[in-house]
C-alpha cells in the first residue's frame, strides 16, 4: 500500500510540517491571484516561493499556537540553504498531488541555477 502521508519536514528555527492540504492551496490561489494550471516551480520568484512555503506551513503554525505571518518568512527561510528549501517544496507539492514522493532533479536544479542568477541581479 502506498504511503499516503502528504507532511514534508523542513528544517527552519524547527522542524516545521510542510504541507499543501485543500486550505493551503486554497488560501494560496487566493493571495497569488493564479489558478493551479498557472503554478510552475519553475517561474517561481523569491516572493512566489515565500507565499508558497507560508501557506504550507500554516497548519503546522496552527497546531503549534503559532501566528506566522508572510512578512516572516524572508528570514525563516534564511535559516535553511536555498537547495534544500527548494527540494523541500518540490517533495511536498509531489506529495499534494500524488506523485511517488520523488523530486525530479533535473527540474529542481534548473529552479535553483535559475533563482542563482535572479539573485545575483
Amino acid at each position: 500500500m502506498a504511503d499516503k502521508n502528504d507532511v514534508v519536514i523542513i528544517n527552519l528555527d524547527r522542524p516545521r510540517e510542510l504541507r499543501f492540504g485543500h486550505r493551503a492551496m486554497k488560501k494560496l490561489l487566493a493571495i497569488t491571484g493564479k489558478t493551479i494550471e498557472e503554478f510552475n516551480i519553475e517561474d517561481f520568484e523569491f516572493e512566489d516561493i515565500e507565499k508558497v512555503i507560508w501557506c504550507g506551513l500554516l497548519s503546522d503554525a496552527k497546531e503549534n499556537n503559532e501566528t506566522l505571518k508572510l512578512e516572516d518568512m524572508e528570514d525563516l527561510l534564511d535559516q535553511a540553504p536555498y537547495k534544500e528549501i527548494m527540494g523541500k517544496l518540490g517533495q511536498a507539492f509531489n506529495a499534494a498531488f500524488g506523485d511517488d514522493g520523488t523530486a525530479d532533479e533535473k527540474n529542481l536544479q534548473r529552479v535553483v541555477e535559475k533563482s542563482k542568477k535572479t539573485k545575483k541581479k
